[in-house]
């Protein structure tokens, strides 16, 4: 057991430091256990022979590990492994325990196998399985009921091809999983694996099982009735419903949708999200079964559910409404019950600040279905939506980003509409702009936002002269009405590239004050094409050069927000033409003015992006020459590299790991305090202490943290912690909370690193929970101390983890002292449950 616990752990271990790898490079972690694999099925076959219970259990806790740490590491040795499975579960001699690690064992290598690996052994599995089934203890049964919703996917993978005879199984299995879906009384768990079970059986064997249908789907009905399993039973129908057998649902589908639709009254909020998928399920599978009534209903609830209080439950909403409307055949008075109903909420959603994501996305479907729906007039939506903008008596006016969401409707409703209606509003916007010249400035903003995202997805090269309306708007007064000009511009420019880029180019040669403006339109033409792979080859031929140069040119601005999108570009470009761009970065690296080395940095940083892209087999030999700016004279760009190394590290961790043992010692030193970039600020009667080097320290902490997660087996977390991390947790208050969070990670990920100094980490931790602000602090102060004890709490809580007290005493007496604090046992225990 001491033999099966060390290599259990030194395979939990591989795991974390492999985790998010795709490729099994020669001599890695996980290609030396690959290696490893049939001598270790050789051995624990062996010791599944042996009579020692408890050695029966390590054995299968070690496989358990190593199929989490190395899936589909088995397809060559099930057939030797089935053996033992099996008399772990048909043996009188075994054990609850056993029966349970056989179980999840069987389990985990079914989830993770392909399922033509078991169909020689579905016979000598399927028995022991469910005669596991009826096991008195519950804990058995349940897991039990977990592998057979495995099996079944195993026997009948695909259900349009038929690779397995699977009707031999399918009374049995669904025999033994009715004996205790019916069973009423019974522990909660084997309930609700009862009832998914359940599901995953219909939704799969549903077209060998209709004369059973009318007895099985009443009993999931009723469970849907219970509160301790309607969530079960909800998720069961969604699985049900999504099935393309089609299964029959004529004898409970009213009462199953009567019960979805009060659900989304309920206060739970799972089960109200749930509900909304399942509806969503039936809509599409059974919609023209549904009665009008019953359609209405629905609606009504989805109208209280719409709020930007919680978008995740809005986007559902709003797409269960655009499935409602999506066929109309079936129920033509959906649309016009949706516009009644619906699309108030959805006029006072759009208003909001907080709109974003999926959706914002769901809510632009919701208006292109509905231009669509029965009944629905564009011009009245437009009017609605370009009405919702203006500013309200009560909260006054619009969020930017309310006035951005306002625009992608708009646009969408547009597109959805045709070419007509598209063509009549681009010219109505446009004449806004020629009309109001600067009296309505809200009207202004919005038109130019609204021509932006319409120009993103038409090309509006018809229109004449619309590229000078635009910019004309550079010249207002209003710095939001020329930032929407310029995002605006871009964005028609990417609807005809050959048309307006050259238009572009040219202005920003020639116009000085309007080269920041023109530099974000540029910004928006750059970041499409990098996206869309259709028209890069038109900004390529034509125009790379003269944008690289006029890119190239800015590098070096006093401005940081020109740097930053001049940067952007340039690391858009990379993506598009990596063997010119690369290059010509990495010849700048060593250029004179710092500014353009940052640049650079920075550039490299907008270029590494999570999806393969052709750049990555340029930059990886060159990315050594961007990335050792770190050791940069100038703070600015040592600041950039470490941004670029971060990125690096959460996107692209195969492109750095070859360079770490250089690097990291370099980064370390970014942590520490530099006296020289501390200085005194002389305001009259005060004085006040910058700390120039601080952005930077932090920076450096949260690029270690994301190097934990990506890159662990490159990390020496002994030579991090003791000087570094413990200076990080004694820094200040931006510092302190990445270090904060790098603690709790280690302490989960390296734990006999951090207990062999947990000593010397009580003293800092001890002071930040201790400090109190000063008397006349403000508000903020105080909050932010508070968030800071919090943070060093969860900590601590991470530390507690490890049976700190039996290794520190100092670490037992600052629990103790956390015990004895009411406020600080309070907060303790309320991070403690996170």
């Amino acid at each position: 057991m001491d033999v099966f616990n060390a290599f259990i752990e030194l395979l939990r271990q591989t795991g974390n430091v492999t985790k998010g790898q795709v490729d099994i490079q020669e001599y890695s972690p996980l290609w030396m256990l690959k290696q490893e694999v049939q001598k270790i099925v050789r051995s624990i076959n062996k010791q599944l022979r042996e009579k020692s219970i408890k050695t029966k259990v390590g054995a299968f806790s070690v496989l358990r590990e190593l199929v989490v740490v190395l899936p589909d590491c088995l397809a060559d040795h099930i057939g030797s492994l089935v053996p033992g499975i099996e008399k772990a579960l048909s043996d009188k001699s075994s054990t609850s325990n056993l029966k349970i690690e056989a179980l999840i064992f069987t389990r985990l290598v079914m989830a993770s196998h392909l399922p033509s690996v078991f169909h020689p052994y579905i016979k000598a599995l399927s028995g022991p399985i469910l005669s596991a089934v009826s096991e008195r203890y519950y804990k058995v049964t349940a897991e039990a009921l977990r592998v057979c919703g495995e099996l079944v996917r195993v026997i009948r993978p695909n259900i349009e091809e038929t690779v397995f005879d699977f009707r031999p199984y399918v009374r049995s299995i669904y025999t033994a999983i009715l004996l205790r879906l019916a069973n009423q009384d019974q522990d909660q768990e084997v309930k609700e694996c009862a009832i998914s079970c359940m599901g995953l059986v219909i939704s799969t064997f549903g077209d060998d099982l209709q004369m059973e249908l009318p007895t099985c789907l009443p009993v999931l009905v009723d469970r849907m009735g219970n509160e301790i399993t309607r969530l079960t039973a909800v998720k069961a129908f969604a699985v049900i419903a999504s099935s393309p057998l089609k299964i029959d649902l004529s004898c409970v589908l009213d009462h199953v949708l009567a019960e979805l639709t009060a659900f989304l009254r309920k206060a739970n909020r799972a089960l109200r999200q749930a509900s909304l998928g399942t509806l969503n399920s039936l809509v599409v599978a059974y919609g023209d079964r549904i009665s009008t009534s019953t359609y209405e209903s629905i609606i009504v609830e989805l109208s209280a559910l719409i709020s930007d209080s919680d978008l995740h439950m809005t986007a559902s909403a709003l797409e269960l409404c655009c499935t409602m409307m999506a066929d109309r055949k079936f129920n033509k008075d959906v649309g016009l019950s949706v516009r009644q109903i619906v699309l108030p909420q959805a006029l006072v959603l759009v208003r909001s600040s907080l709109l974003q994501g999926q959706a914002l996305q769901a809510l632009q479907s919701f208006f292109a279905a509905l231009v669509h729906s029965a009944n629905t007039s564009f011009d009245v939506l437009l009017d609605s939506l370009l009405f919702s903008a203006k500013p309200s008596p009560q909260s006054g006016g619009l969020a930017k980003q309310a006035l951005y969401s306002i625009a992608q409707c708009v646009a969408v409703l547009c597109l959805a509409a045709g070419d007509n209606k598209c063509a009549s509003t681009v010219e109505m916007l446009t004449s806004i702009l020629k009309d109001d010249n600067n009296t309505n400035s809200a009207k202004q903003h919005l038109a130019l936002l609204c021509l932006g995202e319409i120009g993103r997805r038409k090309d509006l090269s018809s229109h004449r002269n619309i590229e000078n309306i635009v910019i004309e708007s550079f010249q207002s007064p209003f710095e939001e009405i020329k930032s929407a000009a310029s995002y605006a511009l871009g964005n028609i420019a990417v609807g005809n590239l050959s048309k307006y880029l050259p238009f572009i180019l040219d202005q920003i040669d020639n116009q000085q004050k309007k080269q920041y403006l023109l530099l974000h339109s540029l910004k928006e033409v750059i970041a499409r094409q990098s996206m869309d792979k259709a028209g890069q080859v038109e900004l390529q031929d034509q125009n790379v050069e003269k944008i690289l140069r006029l890119l190239f040119n800015h590098c070096e601005s006093e401005e940081e927000g020109v740097r930053n999108v001049v940067a952007e570009c340039l690391g858009k470009i990379a993506l598009i033409e990596p063997k010119k761009l690369v290059p010509a970065l990495q010849v700048r690296t060593t250029c004179p003015a710092g500014f353009t080395r940052a640049t650079v940095a920075i550039a490299v940083k907008y270029s590494i992006v999570e999806r393969p892209e052709k750049i990555d087999d340029v930059i990886y030999p060159a990315i050594s020459s961007f990335l050792m700016l770190i050791k940069d004279d100038d703070r600015h760009v040592r600041r950039a590299a470490v941004s670029a190394l971060s990125t690096a590290a959460h996107n692209k961790p195969n492109l750095i790991k070859g360079l770490l043992p250089e690097l990291l010692p370099l980064l370390y030193d970014q942590t520490v305090v530099k006296q020289e970039l501390i200085r005194t600020v002389d305001l009259g009667p005060f004085k006040h202490i910058v700390d120039d080097g601080l952005e930077l320290r932090k920076a450096a902490f949260e690029c270690v943290d994301t190097l934990l997660d990506s890159c662990l087996d490159q990390v020496n977390p002994s030579s991090f912690i003791v000087p570094y991390l413990k200076a990080g947790l004694d820094d200040h208050y931006d510092v302190k909370m990445p270090c904060h969070l790098i603690l709790s990670k280690l302490a989960d990920k390296c734990p006999s690193a951090v207990l062999a100094v947990l000593d010397s980490l009580v003293g800092p931790l001890e002071k930040t929970i201790s400090h109190r602000p000063k008397q006349d602090a403000v508000k903020q102060e105080v909050d932010r101390n508070e968030d800071m004890i919090r943070s060093a709490l969860r900590a601590i809580a991470s530390l507690n983890h490890l049976s700190g007290g039996e290794y520190s005493p100092k670490f037992k007496m600052l629990m103790n002292t956390i015990m004895k604090t009411p406020n600080l046992i309070e907060k303790y225990n309320a991070v403690r449950c996170e």
